[in-house]
């Protein structure tokens, strides 16, 4: 005897390397299970302006890149007469406008599209601490300032919270030294006196809707260690529970002009909903992981894989169906084809289509079976003859303005050929009886294999996680192993189970 060992390892292998493929894509691509997820895109658009001075003019502007919880998709920039290039400068990327001449007022357009990722994490490195030189009485005010800021504070978190605090208060010392710097930057330079890495970055609050926006300085301080940093608003009004985009955080000029003056940026944002195919097809359409989906392929590819990827999933409901159920049908997998068929139709065109075109072919076939013609020549006949039924078909509901009526035509002709040869041969040696059983069996389940994969579920796994394939093989081979008694059998023995019971 055989031992079904390897079988059943086989089986196990092909379940957890299809389980663990299914959720490589679920973790790394961040894949949903179910479809029809959205999620949110910030597009936000900077308008550059000023008055250029009739010569050459450049323009630089510093533009966002992927940051925690948020990653870049998509950028676009709208410049008639201009030079583009997108470049990096003190670790800034930059979008840089260029022109031989350039006469009075210019407005440039860059759009960012932002993704709203929570698995986005971007290691920012700190910035070197400088301590500042101030003049004398400079100095000696901001170490008094420090010192109680100190007392009341344990770490660099607390530490910015104190000096914020002492910077609101209205006292001599706090009035000198805002004489000589922004508050941001004055924040920055007291915690550089105390080693602790901090800078001034331009953040924008995200609100669908906004024009004209501009960007707002914050302090972004670092831990101690670096792995850590948060951002605190220097306003004295509260701050927006809206979310905060990084737009600036290299603490560089957001835009620099040459051969030109009067120069400002001002921000759009508009909040969207996309698919997540739609989003992560963009998010990943450079990564170096391996993407194993078929949405790595040209769209053409995409669409076929789309619907042969479908296939197994109807043989597994076949394989079920005559194995385990126990139904008899006319040809193996023919009911397999004709669901594909169902779905490029629909159930109910599909229904009639298929009804309409065996039930003519058996009268012709039957007329021919009185030709005692050779096999391949009746089987020739019969292809024409089904080729057509279905021209007349399309030909008639066109006419009548029926238009899903001509999707019949991606019925499968040669199997349609076959099993009208098949059920007439049945016919001829079983009789209408076996027919009628056989044909309605294919039926039921061209029907049931339609219904499993016309559904949006199915498609969406199906599509997205290849692994699933391994899943449905094994499943497959598992009732392929089956040797019992088929449900449908249960009733022959259903008198010895009422006896038994006796």
């Amino acid at each position: 005897m055989v031992s079904r060992r390897p079988f059943y390892i086989a089986v196990i292998v092909l379940y957890v390397l299809g389980i663990a493929l299914m959720l490589y894509r679920h973790i790394a691509f961040e894949v949903p299970w179910l479809p029809g997820e959205l999620r949110d895109v910030w597009s936000l658009e900077a308008k550059v302006e000023f008055d250029a001075d009739g010569g050459p003019a450049t323009a630089s502007l510093a533009i966002p890149s992927t940051q925690n919880g948020y990653t870049l998709i998509d950028q676009a920039a709208a410049s008639p007469g201009y030079g583009l290039t997108f470049g990096s400068k003190d670790n800034a990327n930059r979008a840089i406008w260029t022109i031989r001449e350039a006469h009075g007022h210019q407005e440039l357009y860059f759009r960012a599209d932002m993704l709203s990722d929570p698995y986005a994490k971007v290691m920012l490195t700190p910035p070197e601490v400088v301590k500042p030189l101030f003049k004398e009485a400079v100095e000696t005010a901001m170490r008094q300032l420090l010192d109680e800021a100190k007392a009341e504070s344990a770490d660099p978190f607390s530490l910015t919270q104190a000096i914020l605090r002492q910077l609101q208060d209205k006292q001599l010392n706090v009035e000198l030294l805002k004489e000589h710097k922004t508050p941001a930057e004055l924040v920055v330079d007291l915690l550089g006196m105390s080693n602790v890495p901090a800078r001034v970055v331009r953040a924008i609050s995200l609100e669908d809707g906004r024009r004209r926006q501009s960007l707002t300085n914050y302090v972004q301080v670092f831990s101690a260690d670096g792995s850590q940093y948060r951002l605190f608003s220097v306003e004295p009004k509260p701050s927006s529970a809206n979310p905060l985009l990084m737009w600036e955080y290299q603490s560089v000029p957001l835009l620099d002009v040459t051969g030109g003056s009067n120069s400002r940026v001002t921000f759009s944002i508009i909040k969207k909903q996309v698919s997540v195919a739609r989003a992560l097809s963009a998010k990943f359409q450079n990564t170096e992981l391996l993407n194993l989906s078929v949405d790595a392929l040209p769209l053409e590819e995409q669409a076929l894989f789309k619907g042969i990827l479908l296939l197994p999933i109807g043989v597994m409901v076949v394989v079920f169906l005559r194995i385990i159920v126990g139904l008899k049908t006319s040809g193996t997998f023919m009911p397999v084809l004709i669901a594909v068929a169902f779905i490029q139709t629909n159930l109910t065109v599909g229904l009639l289509g298929f009804l309409s075109i065996v039930g003519v072919g058996l009268v012709i076939r039957s007329y021919l079976s009185r030709l005692n013609l050779l096999l391949v020549a009746r089987i020739s006949a019969v292809i024409i003859t089904v080729i057509g039924i279905i021209g007349v078909l399309s030909f008639l509901t066109y006419k009548l303005g029926l238009t899903q009526g001509m999707k019949i035509t991606f019925f499968p002709m040669i199997i349609l050929s076959w099993t009208i040869e098949r059920m007439s041969i049945l016919w001829e040696e079983e009789g209408p009886k076996e027919v009628v059983k056989q044909g309605g069996g294919s039926l039921l389940v061209a029907v049931l294999a339609y219904l499993a994969m016309d559904n949006g579920l199915i498609q969406h796994l199906t599509f997205n996680f290849l692994g699933l394939q391994l899943v449905l093989m094994a499943t497959v081979l598992l009732m392929g192993n089956y040797t019992g008694y088929r449900l449908s059998e249960l009733k022959r023995f259903k008198p010895l189970v009422d006896e038994l019971k006796k």
